[in-house]
């Protein structure tokens, strides 16, 4: 498909009143990013063109229409990769995604990549809606995070999908290892996140405004001596969220190369020994509403077997 334009017809609400124009038209149109709609509105996008400045202030009444350029023909190579597929039928598919397979292509990351593998195994069935370089990509894990995707392969899938991201009610749980022991059995984390200002590789926990509110769920599901394995429930879902979360309260991820402070000697010579590099995390449980049948639907993968050699080699 290239060439051309959708028209998005958005209808601002009262509440909306206030806000700035690129923040209104993401809250309104969930499939669109926020930076994605930023770039439109700049190009001119919005009605005749003459409204160009994401940062005006709306009113709450207004009615656009936004021109969506078409997306490109993918550049990406289809490749045939092993994808682990839980479920699949014409709208969606639920991908195991493995720990070390890099979710779309980026800068050092061109092919072998979740997207690559999607484009071989659906032959063009994608939703285009995330653009050329994430067809079919409604969110995503790190590269060295495994577990549960879920991803559309047709625009109203990716539309229905989003917009479940959008309002956060999408079940997501994650099973992590983390160093210590939390003291307590549960609790919430309710700390907005950002670009760290000393690196922009880093996430951060922040408190002068720039932040967006970031809520994980944790419970301890089993201890041992100097670690713990625990469930992060998600409310929100901001990049490296449980990484930075459970980093904040003093217990970091396992073999966490990013946010994990150097653990207690006997986790540094196990994790050596075991050969464990990445961060003990795994999307284990997804649930959502299929967006096109509306059937609730739940998944459940257990831990790989790096992460269960870890938790057997911790309790011994």
């Amino acid at each position: 498909m290239t060439g051309g334009s959708d028209i998005i017809e958005v209808a601002l609400r009262p509440d909306h009143a206030g806000w700035r124009l690129d923040r209104a038209l993401a809250d309104a149109v969930p499939s669109l990013s926020r930076e994605r709609l930023k770039a439109l509105v700049r190009s001119g996008a919005l009605a005749d063109g003459r409204l160009r400045d994401p940062a005006y202030k709306v009113k709450g009444t207004e009615a656009f229409s936004l021109s969506v350029p078409q997306p490109e023909a993918p550049h990406n190579e289809a490749q045939d990769i092993a994808l682990p597929i839980l479920f699949e039928d014409e709208h969606l598919l639920v991908v195991d995604k493995p720990a070390g397979l890099v979710v779309h292509p980026a800068a050092g990351n061109r092919d072998g990549t979740l997207v690559n593998a999607l484009l071989h195994h659906c032959a063009g069935r994608l939703s285009g809606i995330g653009g050329v370089a994430r067809p079919g990509i409604v969110h995503r894990i790190d590269k060295d995070t495994s577990g549960l995707l879920v991803v559309a392969k047709t625009d109203p899938a990716h539309e229905g999908l989003a917009r479940q991201f959008a309002s956060h009610s999408i079940d997501r749980r994650y099973v992590a290892a983390v160093s210590g022991v939390p003291a307590l059995a549960t609790g919430t984390i309710d700390a907005p996140l950002a670009r760290s200002s000393h690196d922009r590789k880093k996430i951060a926990v922040v408190k002068d405004g720039r932040g967006k509110r970031a809520v994980t769920h944790w419970t301890k599901r089993r201890q041992w001596r100097d670690a713990a394995e625990m469930e992060c429930r998600l409310e929100t879902g901001r990049t490296h969220q449980v990484r930075v979360h459970m980093a904040s309260i003093g217990h970091p991820l396992l073999g966490d190369p990013v946010y994990g402070r150097a653990p207690h000697q006997r986790l540094r010579e196990l994790l050596l020994e075991l050969g464990f590099e990445r961060q003990a995390l795994h999307a284990a449980a997804l649930g959502f509403v299929h967006p096109v049948t509306n059937v609730r639907m739940s998944f459940e993968t257990p831990v790989p077997q790096d992460m269960q050699e870890l938790f057997t080699a911790l309790g011994v």
